[in-house]
């Protein structure tokens, strides 16, 4: 076989196997592809807590109902860590005497797509709207929430598990200070309310919050994510 053939078929095996040969590609059979093994794209939400640990990613048979469409396409193209300590906080940390120290080299960095692509599996997400009786009577009504810092950090103790900002705050739930941005309005007053009612064994505690005070803390997080943490990261 002379070079020149034999630089082509490489070059063809190359291009089967990049990214960019997803591109065209629609949405749905991108997700179908490339994200169903680590993402529930069908349901129903872990019934054990042993399937809760082999969670590999949040699951997203709801996505249409949970993100913005806009934040998505902006994360999918520059993926960046929304829980430090990954999925399962207890197989991302290091033993040791210093508690809450993340071992990187036990986290996988998450699929980067191009922009089409990223606008096509958005779009794909957002046509994911199980559990829509859960936030179909969710309404925000946008207000200065004076308290709503308060009632995270210690009224409810959302930051033990939680960060609202880059290293200040628990390691084992998403980070708070973009959720403003990721999440929509109705899944977080929904979400706040009851938990369990979107992932029956997710650990975060139910705590009964008054919808006065959901309200209060879903404007808090609202405002919170348009603050810029850039130069903290």
């Amino acid at each position: 076989m002379n070079t020149r053939l034999f630089l082509s078929i490489l070059f063809g095996m190359t291009c089967l196997l990049s990214p960019q040969a997803y591109a065209g590609e629609d949405g749905l059979s991108i997700l179908t592809s490339r994200c169903a093994t680590c993402h529930n794209l069908k349901g129903p939400a872990p019934t054990s807590l042993k399937a809760l640990w082999q969670r590999k990613g949040p699951d997203l048979f709801y996505a249409g109902n949970k993100y913005r469409h806009d934040w998505l396409v902006t994360w999918l193209q520059k993926p960046v860590r929304i829980r430090p300590a990954g999925m399962f906080y207890r197989d991302h940390i290091k033993p040791g005497p210093k508690h809450d120290v993340v071992d990187e080299s036990t986290l996988k960095p998450h699929l980067r797509l191009n922009k089409a692509d990223a606008m096509a599996v958005a779009d794909a997400l957002m046509t994911l709207k199980a559990h829509s009786n859960l936030v179909a009577s969710e309404k925000l009504t946008p207000a200065p929430s004076p308290i709503g810092e308060m009632m995270f950090d210690k009224i409810y103790g959302c930051m033990a598990c939680h960060q609202i900002e880059p290293g200040f705050g628990g390691m084992s739930g998403p980070e708070a200070y973009t959720a403003g941005k990721r999440l929509q309005a109705p899944f977080m007053l929904s979400y706040i309310k009851n938990p369990q009612a979107w992932d029956p064994k997710i650990w975060m505690p139910n705590k009964h919050v008054p919808a006065d005070n959901i309200q209060q803390l879903v404007n808090y997080l609202i405002d919170l994510s348009k603050e810029d943490f850039s130069d903290e990261q």
